[in-house]
């Protein structure tokens, strides 16, 4: 299981719309499905923590998470980022 509320959302030219924020809890890797909103699923392409590359994002983490398909439209701070199957209450 995995969750993250979205701090802050921007586009990065050639890369695609990162969403920043603090995992509350589970584990994330890169190609991982996840849901925002509970809507339909898409896939993680990076994840970033101060410029650095990671594999995994793990609970109590700052990182940054890179949607090569989304746009702008998709994401907005506040959103609510869950593994696929992961229900919100």
């Amino acid at each position: 299981m995995f969750r993250m509320t979205v701090q802050d959302v921007f586009f990065v030219r050639g890369r695609g719309i990162v969403a920043t924020g603090r995992v509350e809890y589970g584990q994330l890797r890169v190609r991982d499905e996840v849901r925002i909103n509970d809507g339909p699923g898409v896939r993680v392409d990076a994840i970033e923590a101060f410029r650095k590359k990671l594999d995994t994002a793990t609970a109590g983490d700052n990182v940054g998470l890179l949607f090569k398909k989304l746009s702008n439209r998709d994401l907005a701070a506040g959103d609510v980022i869950t593994s696929a199957g992961v229900f919100l209450a």
